[in-house]
């Protein structure tokens, strides 16, 4: 059975086009949404999951339609897959429940992952590069290093409690805590 999904952005666009598009592909149901596609809860969507049967094709206008990015695609056809459920989009020409619109289909699957590793690793080497040149990732330090010890001075004097030590340093407790473990791992290093 050919199950259809449609979805337009906003309530003042309309959903004609696509609606003519899959009946004319011979979608024996139609179901749609007026919201984005970047919102995880898409009743239309949940309801043509539901619907769909295993050895069912959910039948879109194109991708876009289904999905804003590729890795979300990659998911939902993954999920698609697992229930027995086949894609298909009229514009892209891909039918996932044919050899061929497989083959098409992970191939921008191989591409998408490709892509996500160079980002990782040119974030990677941008670190490294920036580690070189003496910068350190991560928040910036509450205290300098003076205030730091005082700190922890004030705890070891046991003259005040914690939270006044907090309120007095403007720091949070597991700041606080943080600094003393690192106080005694320096003292405890030869």
């Amino acid at each position: 059975m050919l199950i259809g999904y449609a979805r337009v952005s906003t309530d003042d666009q309309n959903l004609d086009l696509q609606k003519d598009a899959l009946t004319t592909a011979g979608c024996d149901r139609i179901l749609e949404d007026r919201l984005s596609g970047a919102k995880a809860e898409r009743p239309g969507l949940k309801a043509a999951l539901d619907y769909a049967r295993q050895g069912d094709v959910l039948v879109v206008w194109r991708l876009d339609r289904l999905s804003r990015s590729l890795k979300d695609l990659i998911e939902m056809v993954a999920l698609f897959e697992a229930k027995g459920i086949g894609l298909k989009s009229l514009q892209e020409s891909i039918d996932t429940s044919s050899s061929s619109g497989k083959l098409i289909f992970h191939i921008f699957g191989a591409l998408a992952e490709f892509e996500r590793n160079l980002i990782r690793e040119r974030t990677h080497a941008g670190l490294l590069a920036a580690r070189a040149r003496g910068r350190k990732g991560g928040r910036p330090k509450s205290l300098d290093f003076d205030k730091r010890i005082l700190a922890v001075r004030l705890y070891d004097e046991k003259q005040h409690t914690v939270i006044q030590i907090c309120k007095m340093m403007g720091i949070s407790k597991p700041t606080l805590y943080k600094y003393i473990d690192a106080e005694r791992e320096a003292i405890s290093k030869p």
